[in-house]
């Protein structure tokens, strides 16, 4: 009985969460072929075949499809943090607005990014230069060990506060970090959104290009990273960050540790039953498209699509997943263990008695931070002893 009604009141708390926000809009299909360069299939065939066939071809060569070349324009650069928030609640415009007046009053500390342009471009300028929080771990605690640094990317529509703490956690490990701004999020959203509407889209080549560019952009950072002595790797993703970091460790052997904080096998499944992408079903259910096709339409950009290439190569892996999660439903990562599993991939499985939302509430993200914590600390000192 009790059991009942936590999961009633649970469900009730999820949707209340993921329903506040008014800002969402439904726009139309858009096929977006001119995203996919070199990719797309003669137009001869059908919108959606052709698109289809684009998918398959981007999983058939994917090493050229996440492939760049590095960066020649790192720089770090000081500025005033900002808030960039994605919803207009008032009160989330209030603290933007507090922000906002305590860097012109001189309260806040400017703070460190590393900038540069990604190997991918889009229509968008501001979306072009890679923005990436600095978080260098102090230099008497990387002493006696490898230098070793995360990646971090928080969740679609995050802030650019999002995830801050973690990467002040990890300092406390001597772990350095670049908390990663994903594709038309905070400072590289494009002026004419509120909210991060392009990396998720019904414009199906733009989803995928906005992925492209997240996972080619995390390679970057290491690349950056390893100009400045760093030697082991991890990268840490919630939501959508977790599919963008799943798919860079895929591609990128640099990376040894993994945490997904919430995990999905396939990218269309989750546009189809999440809560938090109603507003992009409807433009799928108007255009006539049903959830198969749509899965298909993403193959892409999801993970179970390059699971074997993921478990090539040694890696620790955490999953963090939510028993009344809504947007992730339970029972697509529940398949990502299953194939973690079957192709023998060494993985910590953790479960939150939350949803998707409610995990960044009290108790739970405490909870959630215990858990990504410990498992970055001991995975990186396991590393470091290997080395010793």
């Amino acid at each position: 009985m009790l059991s009942q009604l936590y999961a009633k009141w649970m469900v009730s708390w999820e949707t209340a969460l993921t329903t506040r926000d008014t800002n969402r809009i439904v726009r139309p299909l858009e096929w977006g072929f001119d995203w996919l360069s070199g990719f797309t299939a003669p137009d001869t065939k059908a919108d959606l075949d052709r698109m289809i066939v684009a998918n398959q071809e981007i999983v058939a060569r994917s090493d050229q499809f996440f492939g760049y070349e590095t960066p020649i324009d790192f720089r770090l650069e000081d500025r005033h943090p900002q808030l960039f928030p994605t919803n207009i609640r008032p009160e989330t415009l209030a603290q933007d607005a507090d922000f906002k007046r305590r860097a012109e009053a001189g309260e806040l500390d400017p703070v460190t990014f590393l900038r540069f342009t990604s190997p991918v471009t889009t229509p968008y300028p501001e979306n072009d230069v890679v923005n990436a929080r600095w978080y260098p771990a102090p230099a008497e605690k990387q002493a006696g060990k490898p230098k070793q640094a995360m990646i971090v990317m928080p969740q679609w529509n995050a802030d650019a506060f999002s995830h801050n703490a973690l990467c002040t956690l990890f300092n406390k490990f001597g772990i350095s970090c670049l908390r990663l701004s994903k594709p038309y999020h905070d400072i590289r959203r494009p002026a004419e959104l509120e909210r991060s509407d392009y990396a998720v889209s019904a414009n199906i080549g733009r989803t995928l290009s906005a992925c492209r560019q997240a996972v080619v952009d995390i390679r970057s950072c290491i690349d950056w990273l390893e100009q400045q002595g760093y030697e082991q790797f991890g990268v840490l993703g919630t939501s959508l960050g977790s599919c963008y970091a799943f798919i860079a460790a895929a591609h990128d052997p640099r990376i040894e540790v993994c945490a997904f904080n919430h995990a999905s096998t396939w990218f269309g499944d989750v546009v189809w039953t999440g809560q938090s992408t109603r507003h992009i079903r409807a433009a799928f259910e108007q255009a006539g498209l049903t959830q198969q096709q749509v899965r298909q339409l993403f193959l892409g950009v999801s993970p179970m699509a390059f699971m074997e290439k993921f478990a090539a190569t040694s890696k620790r892996v955490l999953v963090v997943h939510a028993t009344y999660d809504l947007t992730f439903l339970q029972e697509f990562s529940l398949d990502v263990l299953k194939n973690f599993e079957k192709y023998h991939i060494d993985y910590i499985s953790k479960v939150l008695p939350c949803g998707h939302y409610t995990t960044g509430e009290t108790p739970y993200k405490y909870i959630d931070g215990w858990y990504l914590g410990s498992f970055v600390y001991q995975s990186f000192k396991k590393l470091a002893l290997q080395t010793a």
